[in-house]
């Protein structure tokens, strides 16, 4: 796994709900496109940029860093949806 060579912003309310879980994420590619789930969903690939946030990691595709210019809230909706 690499640290973070991409310029990549993450918007602060992605960096905050992260922060707060205590948990390790992975950006990923799912059918709807680029999506965050916590690792017990998306194991991390030895391909993955790694980004430390607080005590937790996010874990981005490689795959996915290619096109991204911003991970933003909309990509951890779906798991923030099956919370309630």
């Amino acid at each position: 796994m690499t640290d973070n060579p991409v310029q990549i912003r993450i918007e602060k309310e992605v960096e905050e709900f992260i922060k707060k879980s205590g948990k390790d994420f992975r950006l990923c590619t799912t059918c709807g496109g680029p999506a965050i789930y916590p690792v017990e969903f998306s194991i991390p690939k030895e391909s993955d940029i790694v980004v430390k946030l607080g005590d937790s990691t996010l874990y981005v595709s490689v795959v996915q860093a290619r096109y991204l210019r911003q991970i933003e809230m909309r990509m951890i909706e779906r798991y923030r949806r099956s919370l309630r």
